[in-house]
């Protein structure tokens, strides 16, 4: 199942753990709120002012990541756009 705006904000975040610092770092403070499970990913993006296009390319870009192989070296892949 693709990402979606409908989809629940909790579904995406415990489907795909490695999505929570795309939230973190859009400066969206739905780990742990209580309405992460009532909210979609669109509703959340309109309640913090969040722009859902560049919001779901985010996501969908770390969830292509997460599902690409490892480097050589062991590390885990970060989209381009993570801050260092």
């Amino acid at each position: 199942m693709p990402l979606e705006p409908t989809q629940f904000v909790d579904d995406v975040m415990r489907r795909w753990p490695m999505t929570i610092r795309a939230f973190l770092n859009h400066k969206m403070h739905c780990v742990g709120c209580p309405i992460a499970c009532f909210h979609t990913v669109a509703d959340a993006c309109r309640e913090h002012g969040v722009d859902q296009a560049e919001f779901l390319t985010d996501l969908r870009a770390i969830i292509a990541q997460g599902s690409a192989p490892a480097a050589r070296d062991g590390s885990a892949p970060v989209p381009a756009r993570w801050p260092a």
